[in-house]
């Protein structure tokens, strides 16, 4: 079995979800996760906050602008008389729903069911044509499977034993599912975070110990740089788990930075697809690594840098985990750190608490905050004893001041930090002087 995980972009027009129902039916078994059609979850989030801060107006204008664009989608999708008007009662019945949570009280809970309606409807509509085409796909919901537990995390075996038993009792060999949303401990509706599809359909591959999971997007691969920003990059054939995780970790927007560990701890090939091109190879992630030296890099954006200063406390036994415990306490991961004798700095990309972070760490010295940083993560195969990296880096961003540098935690990152204004002019300058000489 493939699991086959597809985007929002992949199924933004009706002629895509006829073109990625061609591609899953290549596949003799396969799971397919879907994502919400592009634009849905950012109009399903526009419209929460309205219903937060009662803008009734508002409200009623998103949601007629979002029907409207599904009553459109649905009639350019169906052929048949009979499967439109079955595709215009269900998506009349969501947006029912959607009307209902609108009521006196909205909370996260309504903002969980709210947003879980994206992936809904896509399966949905998907569902219904694979029907009228005359193919046999069983859909079933995400939220009957996929649970997390007290901490937030998936439920691994609840997740295992409920795939398995659906898989292994159902008569169809092609599968249909939400991506994104799950249910909680408590059996509410909630989500894995934005761009959670990917992690769904790497749980599930894992699940289910399925030969490859593919990722299509509408990109042809991971690059060595980022596309957005920086002219002439390439798709990377091959990358290591590790490598991967990496990249996603550190902003490569193409992939979910927590989709790498379910496929890693199963031995499972993990492939980035390119929907619009399905004949590209794109990138295959995996347990091996081919080549030494930086293969791509990544930027990650919104990082706040702090720094303690204390000459009296910094080399005291226990300082640092006092530090440390500082962010635990209000769930707070660090991205970098770097030492000195009478300073620590450290970067974190959640600014939630900064306020209640910064009041506590006064009780261990002076303070300096700087925001709209980004880290730039250089990542490879960067075997320790091999020489000319560091040259070949710092002569690249010659004209770039740097704020922090992190290396030798991982053999596969340098991340370096830098004023967010420069990030542009500094991945332009990384390529031209990696990339395009790479002789060292």
């Amino acid at each position: 079995m493939t699991i086959l995980k597809f985007g929002g972009t992949s199924l933004g027009s009706p002629e895509r979800m006829k073109e990625v129902i061609e591609l899953c039916l290549e596949e003799d078994s396969c799971c397919i996760v879907l994502s919400a059609i592009s634009g849905t979850t950012n109009a399903l989030q526009q419209l929460a906050n309205d219903y937060y801060l009662r803008r009734e107006f508002a409200v009623e204008k998103g949601k007629k602008t979002l029907k409207s664009h599904y009553k459109q989608y649905v009639k350019n999708l169906f052929e048949s008389a009979t499967y439109a008007q079955k595709a215009s009662d269900f998506v009349e019945d969501v947006f029912n729903d959607i009307h209902a949570l609108g009521g006196e009280v909205f909370t996260k809970r309504e903002e969980a069911r709210l947003l879980s309606k994206g992936e809904i409807l896509s399966t949905g509509l998907f569902h219904l044509k694979t029907e009228e085409l005359g193919h046999n796909f069983d859909l079933f919901s995400a939220l009957e499977v996929v649970k997390t537990n007290i901490h937030g995390e998936p439920d691994l075996s609840f997740i295992r034993e409920q795939m398995n038993r659906y898989v292994g009792n159902s008569n169809s060999h092609r599968f249909i599912t939400q991506g994104y949303i799950c249910r909680d401990v408590n059996g509410e509706i909630s989500n894995l975070n934005r761009g959670g599809s990917d992690y769904t359909a790497a749980l599930l591959g894992e699940a289910l110990s399925v030969d490859e999971i593919q990722i299509w997007t509408d990109i042809d691969g991971m690059h060595n740089n980022d596309p957005r920003v920086v002219e002439g990059t390439y798709p990377i054939e091959n990358l290591s788990y590790n490598e991967a995780a990496e990249l996603a970790y550190f902003g490569a927007k193409i992939l979910h930075p927590q989709c790498v560990f379910p496929a890693q701890r199963a031995g499972i090939p993990l492939t980035l697809r390119y929907t619009m091109n399905p004949n590209s190879p794109g990138t295959r992630i995996s347990g091996e690594t081919q080549g030494s030296g930086i293969k791509s890099i990544a930027a990650k954006d919104g990082i706040t840098a702090i720094k303690i200063k204390s000459s009296r406390m910094l080399m005291a036994h226990g300082f640092l985990s006092q530090v440390f415990e500082v962010f635990n306490r209000y769930r707070t991961p660090i991205d970098m750190i770097t030492t000195s004798e009478v300073a620590v700095s450290l970067t974190i990309d959640d600014d939630t608490h900064l306020t209640e972070i910064l009041e506590s760490l006064k009780n261990y010295g002076e303070i300096e905050v700087d925001t709209d940083q980004t880290i730039i993560c250089l990542v490879g195969d960067l075997i320790a004893d091999s020489k000319g990296y560091a040259s070949q880096i710092f002569g690249a961003l010659n004209d770039t001041p740097v704020r922090m540098v992190s290396y030798g935690g991982s053999k596969h990152n340098i991340s370096i930090l830098i004023d967010g204004k420069n990030k542009v002019n500094a991945l332009s300058a990384l390529n031209s002087g990696i990339f395009q000489n790479e002789d060292v």
